[in-house]
C-alpha cells in the first residue's frame, strides 16, 4: 500500500524560515516536518510512499533520495507549476498509474497521531471512495467543518461563525483514497480534493468521514508551527498494518 504526500507548498506564512527551504524541510527538534509525516505512516507498516514537490523541488530530492536512507521507498511526483491539492492524482492518471487498491494521502504540512489501521477498515467497511480523518476544533471559523449523517460526509463548510457551523468536526488533512476517486477527478490541469472531488463524492455518497480524538497539529502559522514543535508526542504506536488488509475490494 502506498502513501501520497503534499509536499510542495511555499509555506509563504512562515516566511522567512521558507525562503531558502520548503516547508516540508522546516525543522521539528530533530527532524524535518517531512520526516515526522512519514514517521507516521511508517509506524503502521507503511513504507512506500511518493512525494509530491514543487516549491524548492531540488532540494527535498537531494535529501530524501530514494528513501533508503529513512527505511522505506521514496518516488516524487513533480508539479512544474501548481496543480491543486489533487495534483499528485492528477500526475498519477496521466502517468497511467493509478493504484490498483486502497491508498493514504495526506497535507504534509500536517501531523495526526491517529489510528491508521481503524481508518483503513472503517474506510473498507463503508465502501467508500473516500474517507477523510476528522479532527475536533474549538474554533470552527479557521477550518472547513464537516456536515455527517452518521459516518457519511454530506458537505463542507468552509471557515462557517460559530453559529452556522453544521458540527465542529474539521477536514484534518489525512485521507484514504480508492482507485474509484479518479473517476471524480476533473478534466483540468487544476484539482482541488476540497472543491473538485469530495463535493462530487459527497453528492454520490460516497464520502465518509473518520472522527479521531488523536493529537492534532497544523504547522501553517508561525504561532502553530512553535506549538508543535513544543506539543507534538509521535505518532500512533500499535501494531502494523498487515499487507493482506491492503487488497483490492
Amino acid at each position: 500500500m502506498i502513501a501520497i504526500i503534499l509536499a510542495g507548498g511555499e509555506g509563504t506564512r512562515l516566511r522567512p524560515l521558507t525562503r531558502k527551504i520548503p516547508k516540508a524541510l522546516i525543522p521539528i527538534r530533530e527532524k524535518t516536518l517531512t520526516e515526522l509525516v512519514l514517521d507516521i505512516y511508517k509506524n503502521a507498516g507503511i513504507s512506500d510512499f511518493y512525494l509530491s514537490i514543487g516549491y524548492l523541488a531540488g532540494q527535498m530530492v537531494a535529501y530524501f533520495g530514494d528513501g533508503s536512507g529513512f527505511g522505506c521507498q521514496i518516488r516524487y511526483l513533480r508539479e512544474e507549476k501548481p496543480m491543486g491539492t489533487a495534483g499528485p492524482l492528477l500526475i498519477l492518471k496521466k502517468q497511467g498509474e493509478i493504484p490498483a487498491e486502497d491508498f493514504f494521502m495526506c497535507n504534509g504540512d500536517n501531523l495526526f497521531a491517529l489510528d491508521l489501521e481503524k481508518m483503513l477498515q472503517a474506510h473498507q467497511n463503508n465502501q467508500a471512495a473516500a474517507t477523510i480523518a476528522l479532527t475536533q476544533v474549538a474554533d470552527v471559523t479557521h477550518f472547513g467543518i464537516a456536515r455527517l449523517a452518521g459516518e457519511k460526509i454530506l458537505e463542507f463548510m468552509e471557515k462557517p461563525s460559530q453559529k452556522e457551523a453544521p458540527s465542529d468536526y474539521a477536514n484534518s488533512g489525512y485521507y484514504v483514497l480508492s482507485p474509484e476517486v479518479f473517476d471524480y477527478l476533473p478534466a483540468k490541469d487544476f484539482a482541488m480534493m476540497e472543491k473538485d472531488v469530495f463535493p462530487a463524492l459527497a453528492k454520490a455518497g460516497k464520502l465518509f468521514g473518520f472522527k479521531s480524538d488523536a493529537q492534532w497539529f497544523d504547522t501553517g502559522t508561525p504561532e502553530r508551527y512553535e506549538r508543535v514543535k513544543r506539543e507534538w508526542g509521535g505518532p500512533f504506536v500499535s501494531q502494523s498494518i498487515k499487507q493482506d488488509k491492503f487488497l483490492a475490494r
